[in-house]
């Protein structure tokens, strides 16, 4: 199945991350074998879309097809305004947040907090898709808490308005990202509709990703934080779905050029005094996958230069290969998986 060219085999998209998938990182996700990404989510709200925040958010510079911009809110008409406005700016797909559960999300009666009115729901979803001409998906949850599952019900009434694509993330509202996700109602919606269904939640590996598929009968695979932590969890699922086999970890080597240049180009996307903050939360990542020297990792992150943070982003790198030696053959694989 094909939406605005995006094939669903193997169906491996980058989730949106508020902070976290910005350009610089889609397209990162992108090189490592991911199909699709979807940008930050922005307010739907017409009096916020100057701010430079949403102008970063909204910045595909030199991305490939289909470029998805995913939008948020509670208010019929200030969604319908932003889906028009951001397909006629090039927008190949308009994605609807029902999915955030973040308090600041939730209290305006925006995100998952939605999948509680059924009524604005509806009008949302009938709304937004005969606003636009490109195709319109939809990111929710399973429901608003355990007792309140209805994403069944919601992708029916979505398919009925014309939404091309549904991403179901296997955890209610009330659980954040407490628990663990389950599949059974993902695999529900997709028996239930005939449009194409992505399953999202704690896909963390190449057997996880094959359990996912298995058990929900998903089209696609929608990663989120595990991609943040090891953003070649793409083609190691790509590698392994095609040739049944256990892909190859990233050596010390490759991580190291894939993040330098990651933060460097954080740097120059956001400039270097945000671009050095918002790095830090990849060499926190980093640390979690290979700790080396705690006193050098502080410093890292408290670097407040692009230079600085770069060099002390190679020494750290050095720390951990002579971390590595000591421990003996094998140990770099064991840390990148």
């Amino acid at each position: 199945m094909r939406i605005a060219g995006f094939q669903f085999d193997p169906g491996l998209a980058a989730a949106p991350m508020a902070g976290v998938t910005d350009r610089v990182f889609r397209q990162l996700c992108r090189s490592l074998g991911a199909r699709a990404t979807t940008a930050e989510m922005v307010s739907a709200r017409p009096e916020l879309r100057a701010t430079r925040k949403s102008r970063l958010r909204l910045d595909h510079d030199g991305e490939p097809t289909p470029r998805i911009v995913q939008i948020a809110g509670g208010d019929v008409a200030d969604l319908v305004h932003a889906a028009r406005v951001n397909a006629d700016e090039g927008a190949d797909i308009i994605d609807i947040n029902m999915g955030c559960p973040a308090k600041k999300v939730c209290r305006k009666a925006a995100g998952s907090a939605l999948m509680a009115d059924y009524d604005r729901v509806a009008a949302i979803l009938d709304g937004v898709a005969a606003a636009v001409d490109v195709p319109v998906t939809l990111k929710m949850r399973t429901g608003v808490s355990a007792d309140r599952r209805n994403a069944v019900a919601i992708a029916r009434r979505a398919e009925q308005a014309g939404i091309a694509a549904v991403a179901v993330h296997g955890r209610t509202r009330d659980q954040h990202y407490k628990g663990v996700a389950e599949y059974d109602t993902i695999a529900a919606v997709k028996r239930a509709v005939s449009i194409p269904v992505w399953a999202n939640g704690d896909i963390d590996s190449p057997a996880k990703a094959r359990h996912v598929l298995s058990v929900t009968g998903a089209d696609g695979l929608m990663i989120g934080r595990a991609a943040c932590r090891r953003p070649w969890l793409f083609r190691d699922i790509a590698i392994e779905r095609a040739t049944g086999r256990a892909p190859t970890p990233p050596t010390l080597a490759d991580e190291r050029e894939i993040l330098l240049a990651l933060v460097e180009q954080l740097h120059d996307f956001y400039g270097e005094q945000q671009g050095v903050r918002v790095a830090r939360k990849h060499l926190a990542w980093l640390h979690e996958r290979r700790p080396a020297r705690p006193a050098l990792y502080m410093d890292m992150v408290q670097a407040d230069t692009a230079a600085r943070q770069l060099r002390l982003l190679d020494c750290y790198f050095d720390a951990a290969h002579d971390a590595e030696a000591m421990r003996g053959p094998g140990s770099s694989a064991r840390a990148a998986a």
